[in-house]
């Protein structure tokens, strides 16, 4: 058994890693809150459906990266890939549509079957958010300044690029699809053997190809505004005034079409260069047409979603844990008294521990070298007392304090 090491394409959140994970979800979570919006939780896996059906067939989620089984009830069982259609599901299951709008967010672990790289694993963490029922663009722009104040509560704000695109209604990206397809028909001898499958398939993927000799192609492919109707032109319009109403700022990038299929109108991707090619850190869009496959009304939705690993891998700094208070009794009298008084301190919300091992030198060795920022001394003569001996181990100063008044005393020094 010595040999065990976690699968491919995952990793033990420990130490550090747990407290940069944690300092992201809490952040946003502070961020979220001042929105409106509620934390939901779903379960890890869901009827297969849930996805097949909302993500699209051809999508390279479906086609490729779904963890999909069938358990011994003979049920086909996927274990999420994304959040999205699994809160929309929720939504529909615990009848909610007619209680809008509904503000959620959520986060935990997603699976995907894709090959392991920098700040990407097959079991990762995502952060996200979904307004359902955003009636009009200012509730797009507003979701996506949410999501730029998270951002910038985590220190990356100047690490972060806004790209921004349409995807119109479905008249205008049909008119556009029957486009794309004939260009790429024209062409297909110059096509990466995947965007060859993709034309029949979902060829707005093709857009999104990291192939060169696809990418060639690109600069004379009809563009998408060209096909853009009234209305989607007063909603991409709405929705850059909006943006810049918020205070946002943004860069246009035709090229961003996003890879599942129920996304509309808006699509939007916040990207670094700090971690090399795969730059996405959190990413979504609207969408019109998801709760309706769930079995609910037609219902206009945004949302996105951010990735905690490659978010925690931004960070300049790393969260501390808090300084600890040392016990440190000498005799089995101390030894109980001690556990008394560790229990009220951590009543009072301090980080408190007793130290036992060893001689009382090899103990304040310890105590010191924990990064504790004071040592409770406690013996015989101090329990006879009713007091403790507070040391100091920053300024090396020692006071006696009544062991009733060493909570408040503790708690002041760090008010």
């Amino acid at each position: 058994m010595s040999g065990l090491q976690p699968p491919r394409g995952t990793h033990d959140l420990i130490g550090e890693t747990m407290r940069r994970h944690h300092h992201v979800v809490e952040t946003a979570r502070r961020v979220l809150r001042t929105y409106g919006f509620e934390e939901w939780s779903t379960p890890i896996f869901e009827d297969t459906r849930v996805f097949s059906r909302t993500l699209g067939e051809t999508s390279d989620v479906v086609s490729k990266e779904m963890y999909t089984f069938e358990d011994r009830g003979g049920e086909s069982i996927t274990l999420r890939p994304e959040g999205t259609a699994a809160i929309c599901r929720a939504l529909v299951t615990n009848g909610l549509t007619q209680s809008l709008p509904q503000k959620v967010f959520y986060h935990g672990p997603m699976f995907r079957y894709e090959r392991p790289q920098k700040g990407r694993y097959r079991q990762f963490h995502q952060i996200g958010a979904e307004l359902i029922g955003a009636e009009s663009p200012l509730r797009d722009a507003e979701t996506i300044a949410m999501a730029q104040d998270i951002l910038r509560e985590l220190g990356l704000g100047d690490h972060v690029t806004l790209e921004l695109n349409t995807l119109g209604d479905l008249a205008s990206r049909q008119a556009w699809r029957e486009a794309l397809v004939a260009y790429f028909r024209d062409h297909a001898d110059a096509l990466s053997e995947e965007s060859r499958v993709r034309l029949e398939a979902n060829p707005l993927r093709i857009l999104d190809s990291k192939s060169e000799q696809d990418r060639k192609l690109l600069d004379d492919a009809p563009a998408f505004a060209d096909y853009l109707n009234d209305e989607s032109r007063q909603f991409w319009d709405g929705l850059r005034s909006s943006l810049q109403a918020f205070g946002v700022d943004f860069v246009e990038n035709p090229r961003i079409v996003r890879g599942l299929d129920y996304y509309s109108h808006t699509a939007f991707e916040f990207v670094t260069s700090k971690l090399g090619a795969q730059g996405t850190v959190l990413a979504g869009g609207r969408y019109e047409g998801l709760v309706e496959q769930m079995g609910g009304p037609a219902i206009p939705a945004i949302g996105w979603a951010g990735g905690i690993e490659r978010l925690a891998m931004l960070l300049d700094s790393v969260p501390e844990l808090p300084a600890g208070i040392a016990l440190v009794p000498m005799g089995d009298e101390a030894v109980l008294k001690a556990a008394s008084i560790v229990r009220a301190l951590r009543s009072a919300g301090l980080r408190a521990e007793i130290e036992t091992r060893g001689n009382m030198k090899k103990r304040m060795e310890r105590v010191v070298k924990s990064g504790a920022s004071h040592a409770i001394v406690l013996g015989d003569e101090e329990i006879a007392k009713n007091i403790v001996q507070l040391r100091d181990l920053s300024s090396r100063e020692q006071q006696e304090v009544p062991v009733a008044d060493l909570a408040r005393v503790l708690s002041a020094g760090r008010a």
